[in-house]
Order: structure tokens, then C-alpha cells, then sequence
């Protein structure tokens, strides 16, 4: 899954900052769903929450979306502020729930028809653009099917194109490809990238998938509630520091004298010698050639969004859940009667 280049995103004239979030908390009796995040997201960027199920990420998003109030700081979107002007913050966000909750027995047509009014798409724009976002979504030969024909996938996409229907300037993804393949996961983020170039939009993605947060200009790495590492997936894989590169050999101490003859930072691991350094698959034939023959296999490892994990939790991600969480349904439903 490739990066969505910053380079094709068309350009916001909205201001600096999309989303302003300061000191942002939220308790559920005495536990810290989310505690004191200050962060921003710029206007066209993808920015992902990467954390393990119960981190605080679908709390975070709830809290932006005007579902749940914050028991602390202040959030804006779009400089509006999510507490005193929910109506407009709700005019300017899309958002895609974990859950399903489109209606499967109205056609994908009829389903954003519905958005459309609920959101006040103007009469005379809503045909061109339902027929839009279909068409960014790649369902336009499905417009007068029943949802309940569609695979998950599609579902999903269909999801996304509802939400981007009303021309947002954000597009909150919670958890957005859980079940999903992933040959249908890597199709929807083609979906999210044309929409992103096409339409401008800022999108804001929640995961604990690594390959999916590698997608993102920049990445909060998110557990117990609190953002414990921020900047992009090339800055933070640089934290954890060089490639390392394993030989085995036949004399592993004549290879770590060698090795470290010639300048290299080298040290035995088991049954093996681990070397230091920068562009380690680039490095290899030079190392082959000091160690000078006896080498029976060679490993590369790179950083990855793993490592940047344990470095900064200490822990492998997480499956179980544990973040309070309700139905995308009904939390959408709590929120329409404010």
C-alpha cells in the first residue's frame, strides 16, 4: 500500500489548520478514554490514529464528530468548535462508522438520495452529484441495485461516497476496513486517494492495521489515551535508528573482526553477526566481500511502524477491545435529536 502523496492533493483555501485539537479528554466514569490530546491536521493531509483496540481512537473521533462531548479541552474543525457550534461542524464532516449503516433494503441511489436531503445538498445539485460520487467510488453500474446485493466491500465504498456526497472538508474513517480483504481494502484506498486529489478533501483515518497507517502523511501513534509519538511514517521508522542486516557464517568471530576492521558497528547475536547501518540491501554485496566468503544466508530488517510501536508502548498492538464504544447507528441517531 503506497503513500497518498501530499503532491496530488488539491490545495485548501480554508486556512492552515482543518483541525485544531487542544488538551482534548474524555472519561467514562473513572476511566481515561482519551486524556489530553493536542494535535493538528492540515488542510488536504491524511492523518491517521494508529493504536491498538481501547486506545482512544473511535473516542477521539466521536468527540470531533460532535457524538460524544469532551469532558475537557476544546476541539475545532474547519474553526468551528465542536461543543458550541455542532451544527456547523456536522455540515463539514463525512464520516464512516465502524459498523454498517446503510439501508440494504434501498438501492445504493436511494441511499444517498436520502444523505443528500438530510444534509441539504441543493435539489438541483443532488443528481450530478450522487452521479459523482459513485463514479469516484467506481459503483456508478450499480446506482439502482439493492444494497443488499452488494459485497462488503462495496458496502463500504458506498459508505465513503455517502459520506463524501455533501462535499466535506473532512472525511473521518473509523476502522474504515475491518473485515475487509485485501485486495478490497487496497481498492477502497484508491477510492480515498482520487477523492482526495480530485475533491480536496482532509481525511482523518483511524487504524491498528500498520500498512494502512503507512498511507498517511502523518501518523499519532495513540495507546491508553494518549498520542505518544507524532510525525510522519519516514520520521518516526528514523527513531528507532539503522537498517540491521544478520549473517551467518561459518566463524562468526573472524566475520565481527573483519567487519569491525572495516569501520563497521557490528556485534554477534546467537548464532550469527548483526551489522549496523544505512541502506542495509544496498550494504550487502560490500559486507559480503569483507567478511570474504563462509556466509551461508543473510537477513535485511528495516524499520517498520511495528518497531516504532514497541519502541514507544513497549507492547506488540492489541487486539481486545476495550474502548467504550456504542452502534455507529444510534450514536448518529443521539446526535440528530440535539
Amino acid at each position: 500500500m503506497t503513500q497518498l502523496a501530499a503532491a496530488d492533493t488539491v490545495a485548501s483555501t480554508r486556512g492552515a489548520v482543518t483541525i485544531d485539537v487542544a488538551g482534548l479528554a474524555k472519561r467514562f466514569g473513572d476511566t481515561r478514554a482519551v486524556d489530553g490530546v493536542t494535535f493538528e491536521v492540515r488542510p488536504g493531509e491524511v492523518f491517521a490514529f494508529l493504536g491498538p483496540n481501547g486506545a482512544g481512537k473511535s473516542t477521539t473521533i466521536n468527540m470531533l464528530c460532535t457524538l460524544t462531548r469532551p469532558t475537557g479541552g476544546f476541539a475545532r474543525i474547519d474553526g468551528y468548535d465542536v461543543l458550541t457550534q455542532p451544527d456547523e461542524v456536522r455540515a463539514r464532516i463525512g464520516l464512516v462508522f465502524q459498523e454498517q449503516t446503510l439501508d440494504d433494503q434501498l438501492t445504493a441511489e436511494e441511499n444517498l438520495r436520502f444523505h443528500a436531503v438530510l444534509y441539504g445538498v441543493a435539489r438541483a445539485e443532488r443528481r450530478a452529484r450522487i452521479e459523482r460520487v459513485l463514479e469516484l467510488v467506481k459503483l456508478s453500474a450499480r446506482a439502482k441495485d439493492l444494497v443488499s446485493t452488494f459485497s462488503g466491500g462495496m458496502a463500504r465504498r458506498l459508505e465513503i461516497a455517502r459520506g463524501m456526497l455533501h462535499t466535506p472538508a473532512v472525511l473521518f474513517l473509523d476502522e474504515p476496513t475491518i473485515g475487509l480483504d485485501p485486495q478490497t481494502r487496497a481498492l477502497m484506498w484508491d477510492d480515498v486517494a482520487t477523492m482526495r486529489r480530485e475533491e480536496g478533501v482532509t481525511v482523518f483515518l483511524t487504524t491498528h492495521y500498520m500498512d494502512e497507517a503507512e498511507i498517511a502523511d502523518r501518523i499519532a501513534i495513540i495507546d491508553h489515551g494518549r498520542i505518544v509519538a507524532l510525525d510522519s511514517p519516514e520520521a518516526l521508522k528514523a527513531v528507532i535508528g539503522a537498517d540491521t542486516v544478520d549473517l551467518h557464517t561459518d566463524d562468526d568471530d573472524r566475520a565481527l573482526g573483519r567487519l569491525r576492521d572495516a569501520g563497521y558497528r557490528a556485534e554477534r547475536v546467537g548464532e550469527g553477526v548483526r551489522i549496523f547501518t544505512a541502506d542495509g540491501e544496498g550494504q550487502v554485496p560490500r559486507l559480503l566481500e569483507t567478511v570474504a566468503g563462509g556466509v551461508s544466508s543473510v537477513h535485511v530488517h528495516r524499520p517498520t511502524l511495528e518497531d516504532v510501536f514497541l519502541h514507544y508502548t513497549g507492547r506488540e498492538i492489541r487486539e481486545n477491545d476495550g474502548e467504550p464504544t456504542s452502534s455507529g447507528w444510534m450514536r448518529a441517531r443521539r446526535a440528530a435529536r440535539r
